[in-house]
């Protein structure tokens, strides 16, 4: 049987201050100091837990770098920008989208790089892959980068923040919380009392769920900390994650582990835990603030509106046949539709200063191609 030190700590959370919230286990799975998921490993690729988009094809970042051209032309091509990740994995996506980047020596000249990035493991492996990049730094938390103009790119970062979910009962909406069943297993339970006036702040959808229904929520801080930084600093930033355009009632709560799903009570902190991103609801916060929102549309309609299909074309000319076969293949991965696809499954949204009205792939139509 493998030690799970994390578990027999949850355990004695729960025996000694009561059933724990989803959100407060889901942070612990994550981000304990010592037994925390994202903390202590590196969970990507094959020999990983699951796979991002960069890791599919370098189109993917290739494409993101001519976005991120293409909004500091639309900035009036300022001579400094921050370029931000959020949650930078291996340094993929930076690497691939600086090396687009490098066709545009003013805008290249102008960058500062900033990985925002918590796991030392994963540090180490940026390092590495971004070794000959001038004017790059690593922080904990975007609270750390200094004030300037910024293009901020998250990709598969908003799953992971901490998600509360809550259960309609007869009475009201109650506080799904994890406690220990009769035979000392992990299990779902719900808070005795019901949370006052919840539903008043529900989604019109939300609000005649059917008693049983399920419903996630996340606190709007991360979102309104980019929307404002954006709206005061100057620049834009482009969240891309798997998720609904609509807030909706649903359980989305998972773990994944060598690439399948997991029972996420299983074996806290030995696997990747997530939940869905509702991006109405992040869209809504950003607009809260001021800042304006571009979107939400599906991956694959914005790979597609910059220029996915034209670069594997021209990537499949010079290529070897199989090698040409892997691009292909990675194109249908990234924009199809189906089950295997991450096209629809993954939706884009960009948040900008109130100025920038209309962002490639993101606006209207006339946008598209605009950054290829």
């Amino acid at each position: 049987m493998t030690e799970q030190p994390l578990l027999n700590e949850i355990k004695a959370l729960i025996k000694s201050s009561g059933p724990m919230p989803v959100w407060r286990y889901m942070e612990l799975c994550l981000m304990h100091p010592r037994h925390g998921y994202y903390v202590s490993r590196d969970p990507l690729g094959r020999e990983g837990d699951f796979t991002t988009a960069p890791e599919v094809s370098q189109m993917f970042g290739e494409l993101l770098g001519l976005w991120t051209a293409s909004v500091w032309k639309q900035m009036g091509s300022p001579q400094f920008l921050r370029l931000i990740e959020l949650g930078p994995g291996r340094g993929t996506m930076m690497a691939d989208a600086l090396r687009a980047l490098r066709v545009l020596p003013p805008l290249y000249q102008a960058l500062h790089v900033h990985m925002v990035e918590v796991n030392p493991v994963l540090r180490e492996r940026q390092n590495a892959t971004l070794s000959g990049v001038r004017n790059i730094a690593w922080h904990d938390s975007i609270d750390d980068v200094p004030e300037g103009p910024s293009i901020i790119l998250a990709n598969e970062y908003f799953d992971v923040l901490p998600v509360h979910q809550m259960v309609r009962h007869e009475n009201g909406w109650h506080e799904r919380v994890i406690e220990i069943d009769p035979n000392g297993k992990l299990q779902f339970g719900a808070a005795p009392e019901p949370t006052p006036r919840f539903d008043v702040l529900l989604p019109p959808l939300v609000r005649a769920a059917p008693v049983g229904a399920v419903f996630e929520w996340r606190p709007d801080g991360e979102i309104m900390k980019l929307a404002t930084r954006v709206r005061d600093q100057d620049g834009a930033a482009l969240i891309i994650d798997y998720g609904h355009l609509r807030s909706d009632a649903g359980d989305t709560f998972q773990a994944i582990a060598r690439h399948t799903f997991a029972d996420p009570l299983k074996a806290p902190g030995q696997a990747d835990v997530t939940a869905h991103v509702d991006f109405q609801a992040l869209a809504r916060a950003a607009e809260d603030v001021g800042a304006r929102v571009h979107g939400p549309v599906t991956q694959g309609d914005f790979l597609k509106r910059i220029g996915i299909d034209t670069r594997a074309a021209a990537l499949m000319q010079k290529a070897t046949p199989e090698v040409a076969t892997d691009i292909s293949i990675a194109l249908k991965r990234l924009t199809d539709t189906g089950r295997s696809g991450m096209g629809s499954m993954f939706k884009v949204l960009g948040i900008s200063e109130p100025r920038l009205t209309g962002i490639a792939g993101l606006s209207d139509l006339e946008q598209a191609g605009e950054a290829s």
